[in-house]
């Protein structure tokens, strides 16, 4: 039976025998094992039923850590870790042979990241293995960022879940890789364009892939609710013809009047695009429990963090329409 808890001791000691435990970060709760470990590794892949050609990210207590597991961190990539860890931004890097494959779906490079979570940076420095640890739900479902979410969705597959309250940030973690002296951004995240730029000059941004990612995260269709979710434009939302149907709508600051309150989420009425990004998978996750027909969500503007939600937005409404 899951449990839920604030028992580091508890967490180490189940990590240590194999088992998984989700864990609290500030971007949203990992599904963590041994990453050293291939067969609790697999178990990552059983529970969430992810391909594994899909990999997975490290998590690490600090830089100091690093030589561990890669064989060269470029100058680039350590002005990145100095600025931004711990935090929302994953590392692309050559492995050392100690990281299995499996973690890496047989690529050269692995994700690392320090994750900026007090509760799990405690337990990362009294472990002697770093931790693997995709998001702790079912593959292509809405990231959890809450223990109750993870709890919805696994169930009885892992044995404990530790509780480090909302995840503060919401969403993912940019990664970023090397390639031919380029610093090339694989999925927008946590951390902007902009703060990226601002600390090793321009970057290059890869689009996402269909088959065989790179890099954690960059598959087409990805962070899904069930429900069917189209994504349009404030002028669609107000389309009455739209509005007739039985639909959801997740819109960025504004309510609507002609839909009930139990079908409509507004991520900030502020306009705050943190805000919005924390709120985002707990939205998508209240709409999709009312079962509507249809989910509208509505386009961010396409700066700093709305970038990274509007292309979780685009993963979710792949293939939908």
């Amino acid at each position: 039976m899951m449990e839920t808890g604030k028992d580091l001791e508890k967490a180490r000691k189940l990590l240590r025998n194999g088992d998984l435990v989700a864990i609290p970060t500030e971007t949203v709760y990992g599904l963590a094992a041994n990453a050293l470990n291939p067969q609790a590794v697999t178990r990552i892949f059983e529970v969430k039923n992810r391909p594994s050609f899909d990999p997975l990210i490290v998590h690490i207590a600090g830089m100091d850590r690093l030589n561990e597991l890669t064989t060269n961190v470029p100058d680039a990539a350590l002005k990145l870790a100095e600025a931004f860890w711990p935090g929302p931004l994953t590392l692309l890097l050559p492995r050392k042979p100690v990281i299995p494959d499996l973690v890496t779906s047989g690529l050269d490079t692995v994700g690392i990241r320090v994750p900026d979570h007090a509760l799990t940076l405690e337990l990362l420095r009294d472990l002697d293995f770093p931790l693997a640890a995709p998001s702790a739900n079912p593959f292509g479902y809405i990231s959890p960022t809450r223990p109750s979410h993870v709890e919805d969705q696994l169930g009885t597959k892992i044995p404990y879940v530790l509780d480090g309250g909302h995840c503060d940030i919401g969403i993912e973690s940019t990664i970023i890789g090397f390639e031919n002296e380029e610093i090339v951004v694989f999925r927008m995240g946590g951390k902007s364009l902009e703060e990226i730029e601002d600390v090793v000059g321009k970057v290059q941004v890869r689009d996402h892939s269909a088959s065989d990612p790179r890099a954690p995260g960059m598959l087409k269709s990805h962070y899904a609710p069930r429900t069917r979710l189209k994504l349009v434009d404030m002028e669609d939302l107000l389309d009455e013809h739209l509005l007739t149907e039985r639909v959801a709508i997740l819109s960025f600051r504004d309510s609507f009047p002609q839909i009930e309150s139990e079908r409509q989420f507004v991520l900030s009425e502020t306009g705050d695009l943190s805000e919005a990004a924390r709120r985002l998978f707990s939205g998508l996750r209240e709409l999709d429990r009312h079962n509507p027909g249809l989910i509208l969500a509505e386009r961010v503007p396409d700066y700093g963090l709305g970038r990274a939600i509007n292309d979780r937005l685009r993963r979710a409404s792949a293939g939908s329409d």
